[in-house]
């Protein structure tokens, strides 16, 4: 991919949430030319208007830095990549507004010599939807597996339904990093790193926060740290209905015991042993080689995800590390993870880089986006993912899809404040309660 001090790469981000920005952002900067790792990547961030977009907050703590940011509707993004020249576009979204997107793109590029490359793929673990969220993705350029567990899965799915395979590329996570663990801290801190939706009951979450604080009682010389994802009033990528600043309120916690924010690099930084359901900060712990467990107090389930571990040496309970447990992760299991522990993360990326590069030399330009699911192979499933985007089968806007050539006025915006205000409120207020009443 050529490369100069004066022809920047032209790179585009769209996210929906404050995790699929960091994951878009951070592997906008891995797949660039290596030429760009020290200068000329413009790096354009679009974020889907919804219920999580990311805060300023969220985004600060990214630490990832875009030459421009704006916040868009799926029509208004489509409108900006026909009217606007990118060199490659990442889709980090959920899998129906990927399928969306790649539809709509198909449309607003027809008869163009030269389009952007395509890039897509997950945010972290894939334990759920693996068919479903995969056929979703299927017809970008580059569909990234995090790991080479995941690149085999991936190409078996595709290759099972008679889909071309070959945007399948093995990456690795593209937050891994931070300085290798070399010894214990003084304090010894130990880091509980929150879900937003895992476990997604009072009562669980309730369990779990008894036992963190029963830990920081038991070993009053530790630090205990609650690492939280969103501040009250904040959505990620899942939605939290039983938020933990919430309930811990209730308790009495002792002196070392704390809630933080933050990223999550940075917080590592500091930890001596990690403790978590099933979220990647495990896979940010394995790679710089702390101690890490995954908790099955609540048992070892698909729901939890933390099945995803078995195998991994990081299996444990409270008691066990009220005990003084501390856990050895698997080697092998790791590796095929994508953590790359062994130092050869700086490689991870050259795959992808090599086949954009070969797809943007491509003479003639690329073909046409092929996504598996049409109108043809999908009539009763993909209308409804389109429509959701405000786009018809073929990708073309719908009649009265919100429009993309003026600013939203002042009230607009109050109004979509509230609307999200009272969104926030009834997933994390009038929802449990709901429930609860149901359950009477």
């Amino acid at each position: 991919m050529p490369a100069s001090t004066t022809t920047p790469t032209r790179i585009a981000v769209l996210a929906d949430s404050d995790t699929r920005w960091k994951w878009g952002a951070l592997t906008a900067n891995r797949i660039a030319p290596r030429e760009d790792a020290q200068g000329p990547l413009a790096l354009s961030g679009f974020l889907l208007r919804g219920r999580a977009t990311p805060t300023p907050r969220q985004l600060a703590e990214v630490g990832v830095h875009a030459d421009s940011l704006r916040e868009v509707t799926s029509v208004e993004f489509l409108r900006a990549m026909a009217e606007e020249e990118y060199d490659v576009v990442v889709v980090a979204l959920v899998g129906g507004g990927v399928q969306a997107m790649l539809h709509g793109l198909k449309r607003v590029w027809e008869g163009r010599e030269k389009r952007p490359v395509v890039v897509t793929g997950y945010v972290g673990v894939v334990y759920e939807k693996l068919a479903d969220g995969l056929l979703l993705r299927h017809g970008a350029d580059l569909v990234l597996a995090n790991s080479r567990q995941d690149a085999e899965r991936f190409r078996a799915v595709y290759e099972g339904v008679g889909a071309d395979a070959s945007s399948v590329t093995e990456v690795a996570l593209p937050f891994l990093g931070g300085a290798a663990y070399e010894g214990e801290h003084d304090p010894y801190t130990v880091v509980f790193a929150v879900q937003p939706s895992v476990p997604d009951s009072r009562r669980d979450r309730t369990y779990l926060l008894n036992r963190l604080i029963q830990h920081a009682r038991l070993h009053p010389e530790r630090e205990v740290l609650l690492k939280l994802r969103s501040k009250p009033g904040e959505h990620t990528t899942h939605i939290e209905e039983q938020p933990y600043q919430k309930l811990v309120q209730r308790l009495d916690p002792p002196a070392n015991f704390r809630l933080v924010y933050g990223n999550m690099g940075e917080v590592l930084d500091r930890t001596d042993l990690l403790v978590t359901i099933s979220s990647t900060a495990a896979l940010e712990s394995l790679h710089r080689r702390i101690p890490t467990v995954v908790l099955t107090d609540l048992g070892v389930r698909e729901i939890l995800g933390n099945h995803h571990f078995v195998g991994s040496g990081c299996l444990a309970s409270w008691d066990q590390l009220d005990a003084g447990h501390r856990p050895v992760a698997d080697a092998e299991w790791v590796a095929r993870q994508g953590v790359v522990a062994d130092g050869s993360y700086e490689t991870a990326f050259d795959a992808a880089r090599e086949r954009i590069a070969k797809l943007r030399a491509r003479p003639g330009g690329l073909a046409p986006l092929t996504p598996y699911y049409t109108p043809a192979t999908a009539p009763g499933y993909l209308p409804g993912i389109l429509a959701r985007h405000h786009l018809g089968p073929d990708g073309s806007p719908l009649p009265g899809a919100p429009a993309a050539d003026k600013e939203p006025g002042p009230v607009r915006q109050i109004v979509r404040r509230a609307a999200r205000g009272a969104y926030r409120h009834g997933v994390q207020r009038v929802a449990p309660v709901i429930r609860r009443m149901g359950e009477l």
